[in-house]
Formats: C-alpha cells, sequence, structure tokens
C-alpha cells in the first residue's frame, strides 16, 4: 500500500438482537473484556490491548436477526460466516462453552472439532489444535 495508507483487521461483526448479551458470552467463553457497548453495539478484545491493537469481535444490533441453520437447508436462513477457535483439549472445551451458554449442533462431522452454537443461534467451531498450540510459531492469545 501506497501513500501512507494503513489497513488494518479491527474487528470480525456479528448481528444479533442482543449486543450486550452476545459480548458477555464471548468475553466469557475467550475469557476477553468488553472494550464497549451500548444498546446498539459491543466490542471485546483480548485483555490488556488497547482497543484496535489486536483484533476483537463487534457485535451489533440487528431487530430483524435470524439464527442461520446449520447445516444448511434449501430455503432457510444460511449462515455467512462462522469464528473458529483452537483449543488444546476439545472435550473440555466443549464443556466449558456449554457452561458459558453454548449449545451442540446436533449433527457433527469430525471427531477433531465441534459445531457448536452461540446463545444468538451463531454456529461456532471448537477446534483441537493442540499440536499447533504448543508450536513456537503459534502466536494468538
Amino acid at each position: 500500500m501506497g501513500d501512507g495508507l494503513k489497513i488494518k483487521m479491527y474487528s470480525f461483526t456479528v448481528d444479533c438482537k442482543d449486543p450486550y448479551g452476545l459480548a458477555k458470552f464471548y468475553a466469557g467463553l475467550l475469557n476477553w473484556e468488553i472494550a464497549f457497548h451500548d444498546e446498539d453495539w459491543a466490542c471485546i478484545g483480548a485483555p490488556g490491548t488497547a482497543q484496535g491493537a489486536y483484533p476483537g469481535i463487534t457485535f451489533q444490533c440487528n431487530p430483524a436477526y435470524q439464527p442461520p441453520v446449520w447445516p444448511e437447508e434449501p430455503g432457510a436462513q444460511q449462515q455467512m460466516a462462522h469464528l473458529d477457535f483452537a483449543v488444546n483439549d476439545l472435550e473440555k472445551a466443549v464443556q466449558y462453552a456449554l457452561r458459558c451458554g453454548a449449545t451442540v449442533a446436533e449433527q457433527q462431522f469430525s471427531d477433531t472439532w465441534r459445531v457448536m452454537f452461540d446463545p444468538a443461534g451463531h454456529p461456532f467451531c471448537l477446534c483441537g489444535m493442540e499440536a499447533v498450540m504448543e508450536s513456537p510459531g503459534f502466536g494468538l492469545l
């Protein structure tokens, strides 16, 4: 990029009906902090980082939000994206996510990851990545 232009990923934005409620779920799941919230927006980020220093997750109020159907079905609301989370112990991570308020999808397609739903119905995956997480090149918080 030239001319002093800077582009940096700030956040992944998720539509929902209750931004603060969903921010609390993900902040609890990830042990992150809520950087800000009001009735229309909420944003979470890694602990101890200044807002924008590390990409966060932003939650945007959309009163017409309908949760996607997973797996996909013709004519039903489709997912447009989902979040993947690296975990070092898949079964412990699933149990923790359940305590945070997630649910497990009925259909699963792998023994190395689990499809879960957040309280608003968005799918997300817990991915067993112990070997990757313990490698020296893995930099996620």
